[in-house]
């Protein structure tokens, strides 16, 4: 590969990580509340509210339930809307961030039914209230399960960033699909796919590393 190659291929990286971790961190702006509220409304949570569990859990289901290529497509205009254009990095943040907030919604939602209940329990015959709980109980309680979910959020999102590549996304996707499928540019496509493969690895080790430090049972 010349030089040339070399440096588009080192744009796409960093494209590829801009938009993971940017849309990681909008995503869980959005799917940690969405994941706190789907927690604390159900049945078994500290103040159940069937009404609003019903909707957001629809919601949650509903979008998780479309294909990203297909939702990459169907959400063209509000992505026009927001960004000015359809395709780029930038763009696909947009159709990212809203794939993964329901995902991440779900992972913070199983991740704060995991705490023990008799921790909850004594911390209301305590007097805390509501926030409290939330804050110091079920998220500190949770907070190396919602470690891990980050670390496995980053590694679905970056592949969702990839497959954006077929439709002008931006990225090492976009780069794989234009030279290494359509022009048969093999060597640029098994440089990228090592690429992909090594950006997560290091990520999600990153990711574990950080949550077993934290991790009170190892501490």
């Amino acid at each position: 590969m010349d030089s040339s190659t070399i440096m588009m291929i080192a744009e796409g990286t960093w494209a590829t990580l801009y938009m993971t971790l940017v849309s990681t961190l909008m995503g869980y702006v959005l799917g940690l509340p969405f994941g706190i509220i789907l927690a604390v409304t159900d049945k078994n949570g500290i103040r159940p509210n069937a009404f609003v569990y019903k909707i957001l859990d629809f919601i949650a289901n509903l979008i998780r339930s479309i294909p990203f290529l297909i939702l990459l497509i169907l959400v063209i205009p509000l992505t026009r809307l927001i960004v000015g254009k359809s395709y780029g990095s930038g763009a696909t943040i947009v159709p990212l961030v809203i794939a993964a907030a329901p995902f991440i919604a779900r992972m913070v939602e199983s991740s704060l039914k995991e705490v023990d209940k008799g921790v909850i329990e004594a911390a209301q015959s305590m007097g805390a209230g509501n926030f409290t709980i939330i804050w110091k109980v079920l998220l500190g309680e949770a907070r190396t399960s919602l470690l891990v979910g980050v670390t496995i959020a980053i590694g679905t999102i970056l592949g969702y960033s990839a497959m954006a590549g077929i439709v002008g996304g931006g990225g090492l996707g976009d780069i794989a699909i234009r030279y290494g499928y359509y022009r048969r540019e093999e060597d640029i496509m098994i440089v990228t796919i090592v690429i992909l493969v090594v950006l997560v690895q290091i990520l999600q080790g990153l990711g574990m590393l950080l949550s077993k430090k934290l991790d009170r049972r190892q501490s």
